[in-house]
């Protein structure tokens, strides 16, 4: 993911796959499920939406339902995957580049973390606490430099800037353990036989069985 553009365009793909739904209802769940969308406005959630459907991402049909009467008219027109836009969202769920643990991408992929496999969860987990440790040791060293010519609200903010830092390294710590548990378990499972199956019989000292 290039740009917020792109950033935008997945999260509609996966939003969509949970179902259809009309621009009012899906610019809704992108400000509410995301705060990088908190200001999504109407004028650039439809252009992405045309783009996506001119690509045969996502088709745009209309119903008889009323409009919402703050979404205009526009709401009467329904958005949906097509078998396409599945396989390219996918495939985009796939894919753990630098990029999915920046800022706006990584909210965007931790919500379709459901629809993500394993170990590309835990690639983006691992990449997203390299990118925050970078970031408080670079926000410390600043902070320290001329740290007495600062106001006692500026150092104050600094602090607090350290401390979200901080609070952001422990969550994603605790969730980099839950997923190599769960991977480790998934193994365990894989390799224990099960217990209602009856072992083989021992080969006798001639081969046979």
């Amino acid at each position: 993911m290039r740009d917020r553009t792109e950033v935008l365009e997945l999260a509609v793909l996966g939003r969509l796959a949970d179902g259809p739904l009309h621009g009012y209802e899906l610019r809704k769940r992108l400000v509410t499920d995301l705060g990088v969308f908190r200001t999504l406005s109407f004028g650039s959630l439809y252009p992405r939406l045309r783009s996506l459907a001119d690509r045969g991402l996502v088709t745009a049909s209309g119903t008889a339902e009323l409009p919402h009467p703050l979404a205009g008219r526009r709401s009467r027109v329904v958005y949906e995957l097509t078998p396409e836009g599945k396989e390219h969202l996918a495939a985009a769920l796939a894919v753990a580049e630098p990029t999915a643990w920046e800022d706006d991408a990584f909210d965007v992929r931790f919500s379709l973390f459901a629809a993500t496999e394993p170990s590309t969860r835990l690639h983006i987990l691992e990449g997203r606490r390299t990118r925050v440790l970078e970031r408080r040791e670079a926000y410390r060293l600043a902070s320290a430099r001329g740290r007495e010519r600062r106001d006692a609200y500026t150092l104050e903010l600094q602090r607090h800037g350290l401390e979200l830092l901080d609070r952001e390294l422990g969550w994603l710590d605790g969730l980099i353990a839950s997923e190599r548990a769960g991977s480790e378990r998934t193994g365990s499972e894989r390799t224990t036989p099960n217990p209602s199956t009856p072992p083989a019989a021992a080969p006798s000292s001639d081969g046979t069985t």
